[in-house]
């Protein structure tokens, strides 16, 4: 191996077996780089040691946000891309709240108002995407056309009359309008805050919210995804389903490309960048774009039809050169470079008349078979007066309306309800994972001097730094708050050290050694990044998957003090058995509990304490029958 060193290690009794020197577990567990040597009964062992273990952390020092220059990954191989793609699309849904997904309960669409044109019909709407939750839009429909019509789906961005917004560098009615003279049936909807969608405002989201994963982009997602339920009980064409959105509007349209597979056609206007992901509250929430960006998030919709329009006065100005290169490597691994495209306007931000009209031109070519463009164009577009398209203009919410207050509670109790009868151990752990964004190494790099040594996952730039105790027997990981010299002098180690245990004490992200400045100063940090205690449950599943590896016999994890509530999550996502020692004290899982010690956005929503608590138990195994 190159640019390594030989270290001389004094193990007792061959308990460090390298992976070269025995064949790796059914399970795949994590390995330590290196071979054995010595002879038989020696209580050492030479280990060839990775020295690729870097000198900082890199989640102190790497720490992107919204507008940062980011880049995307080379894929090899249809079947890694797929892997991948799976992975962001729950990464996505747990960030959103909608792993799993709530109950698609009845929408009881109300339409009316209607209003005749020459050639359309604009009709208001009100949906119920959750009990006593209202979402306020617009549907456009051609008039004096039979059978299944195709439909576009029309999210709005953060101009100030929202879906409602006519002036020359938006305006959705005229949309609306000449996609409904070209035969689609659309569906123009609210961001929440916007017009006819009032039980929240648009910003929200705070601690305790997020604890919940209760935020503007997950009740916008779920509006989304229940906005596609409602055009496809229409009389529409499943196979001839499309959406566009620009701005904010998409970040809503590349959202639920993402998640939603009966999207078919897309056109993401103004949003798909490397350099700036999106400003607003509603285009971002914690654990969101974790190592990923737009651009990416954008590919996932090969290999299905998709243009992205740009402008040279947004930040989507790179398109030609860096965005569109980017996600035609994705839809070359299908042999579908033709189906993406890209339209930029020497333009400032904007979804202006040249722009919608490059759309018109795309979804007549792929939608309506026509590859005459020249009849895609807005012609004598009449604008209606607002309280003319407003749903409640004139009109109330129904009796069972909820208020702010009563919307987050019902949020909330979806999330217990689903703990409540998840079926199996297995979901819990997916949706802990998930939401703490943790992975168990399939190998752990170690560099050691001494009783010291740094772990780290290959190609994650992270840091371990720990303390081996030599010893016999079953080993035992032991988290301190403090860190490992504080974990030294605990009363705890002291008592191991007297049964001569083999002792791993390390210093979790941020304490002891580990502490270090982290830059938390970019916008939406937690878009981007892991909050500490996540690190921390991941720093400890890499010191277990590296004892695991040279080390026979169950592991014990004893969590110190605070450390106890972050050993207790790390057992309940690892994939072997542990012996796991953690009194929790006072922690008792309430939402105060987590924001003074365990503050992971979203934990909340995954099941809390009592998800890993079960997890933990094995009493998730059948829990439906409870």
């Amino acid at each position: 191996m190159q640019n390594s060193r030989l270290f001389h290690i004094g193990f007792a009794s061959a308990l460090l077996i390298s992976a070269l020197a025995r064949p790796a577990n059914a399970q795949g567990f994590g390995t330590i780089v290196g071979t054995a040597t010595g002879k038989s009964g020696d209580q050492s062992l030479t280990v060839n040691v990775s020295r690729s273990v870097q000198q900082h952390d890199s989640r102190n020092i790497n720490t992107p946000g919204t507008d940062t220059h980011s880049t995307m990954a080379h894929y090899t191989s249809r079947a890694e891309w797929e892997a991948r793609k799976a992975h962001l699309r729950r990464q996505i849904l747990s960030a959103a709240g909608l792993f799993p997904m709530p109950d698609r309960t009845p929408l009881h669409p109300q339409i009316f108002g209607r209003l005749e044109r020459e050639g359309y019909s604009i009709e208001k709407v009100l949906l119920e995407t959750l009990p006593g939750y209202y979402l306020g839009g617009n549907l456009y429909r051609p008039t004096g056309r039979s059978g299944k019509l195709p439909a576009v789906l029309n999210p709005h961005g953060h101009w100030p009359y929202g879906r409602l917004e006519n002036e020359s560098l938006d305006s959705n009615p005229s949309f609306g309008i000449s996609l409904a003279r070209q035969g689609y049936v659309v569906f123009a909807w609210d961001m929440v805050g916007y017009n006819d969608t009032l039980q929240t405002p648009h910003a929200f989201g705070n601690a305790t919210e997020q604890l919940w994963s209760f935020g503007p982009l997950g009740l916008q997602l779920w509006n989304s995804i229940r906005a596609l339920d409602f055009v496809l009980s229409l009389d529409v064409d499943p196979a001839r389903v499309g959406i566009a959105g620009a701005s904010g509007g998409a970040t809503q349209t590349l959202l639920l490309d993402a998640v939603d597979d009966r999207i078919q056609y897309a056109a993401p206007a103004n949003m798909v960048s490397f350099i700036m992901q999106g400003g607003d509250g509603c285009e971002n929430t914690p654990g969101l774009r974790l190592g990923t960006n737009n651009v990416e998030i954008a590919a996932m919709f090969a290999p299905k039809p998709m243009i992205m329009p740009a402008a040279t006065g947004d930040w989507t100005r790179n398109m030609l050169k860096e965005e569109l290169p980017a996600v035609r490597e994705i839809y070359d691994l299908y042999d579908a470079r033709e189906n993406v495209k890209a339209f930029i306007l020497d333009a400032p931000h904007n979804f202006n008349k040249e722009n919608r009209e490059a759309v018109y031109q795309f979804f007549g070519a792929h939608i309506l078979k026509d590859p005459d463009g020249t009849s895609y164009h807005e012609k004598n577009v009449k604008i209606e007066m607002l309280q003319h398209m407003l749903a409640l203009q004139g009109r109330t919410l129904d009796a069972n309306a909820l208020t702010y207050d009563q919307l987050f509670a019902e949020w909330k109790k979806i999330a217990v309800d689903q703990l409540e009868t998840a079926k199996s151990r297995g979901e819990l752990q997916d949706r802990l994972r998930a939401v703490l964004a943790v992975e168990w190494p399939g190998k752990v790099l170690m560099e050691k001097r001494q009783e010291r040594l740094v772990l780290s996952r290959p190609g994650a730039g992270d840091r371990v730094p720990g303390i081996w105790i030599e010893g016999r027997g079953d080993p035992v990981l032991v988290v301190h708050p403090q860190g490992a010299a504080a974990a030294l002098q605990s009363p705890e180690v002291s008592d191991l050290r007297k049964l001569g245990r083999p002792i791993l004490l390390i210093d979790a992200f941020q304490t002891g050694t580990a502490e270090a400045p982290r830059d938390r100063s970019v916008h939406n940090f937690l878009t981007f990044n892991q909050p500490d205690d996540a690190c921390r449950v991941q720093d400890i599943l890499t010191a277990l998957s590296f004892i695991k590896s040279t080390h026979e016999g169950k592991i014990e994890l004893l969590g110190l003090g605070t450390a106890s509530v972050w050993a207790t999550f790390a057992a309940a996502v690892a994939p072997i058995p542990l012996d796991l020692k953690a009194t929790l004290g006072g922690f008792r899982g309430t939402d105060e509990d987590f924001l003074r010690s365990f503050n992971v956005p979203g934990i909340q929503r995954a099941g809390g304490l009592a998800a890993a608590q079960r997890v933990n138990s094995g009493a998730g195994q059948d829990m439906a029958r409870r």
